[in-house]
């Protein structure tokens, strides 16, 4: 299981991060427009939990190599969505905390490029 998953977030995760590393403030300002949005938030935080369920419900797995990886994705997914859900206030104040750092977004994007390319190498190699 952990593969087809790897299969999907992989490339998603790697798309997802180019932007991050090689326009961070066009990301920004479209980032800060997505917090100003409550039903936004709100509905991406319902996507986010229930990816995020689907996950740990086919592959919760507490094991000390890679797919663990997968499993804490999920986890990660499912807590996000529901603070999104719970608290959009408190994810609109951190995100705004946070959009004034472009060379931070740099450094997590390339965090996240190279877990993606991490992902779609297990799950496609």
């Amino acid at each position: 299981m952990a593969i087809w998953i790897s299969k999907l977030l992989g490339p998603v995760i790697l798309a997802a991060s180019i932007p991050m590393v090689v326009t961070p403030s066009s990301l920004q300002e479209t980032a800060r427009r997505f917090l100003a949005d409550t039903p936004l938030v709100l509905i991406s935080g319902v996507l986010a939990m229930t990816a995020g369920l689907s996950i740990v419900n086919t592959h919760n797995v507490w094991v000390l190599d890679w797919t663990l990886i997968v499993t804490l994705l999920g986890w990660a997914l499912v807590l996000g969505g529901a603070t999104r859900i719970i608290a959009p206030r408190i994810v609109k104040q951190i995100g705004d905390a946070t959009m004034g750092h472009p060379k931070t977004m740099r450094m997590v994007g390339v965090f996240w490029a190279l877990l993606g390319a991490f992902l779609t190498f297990k799950g496609y190699a």
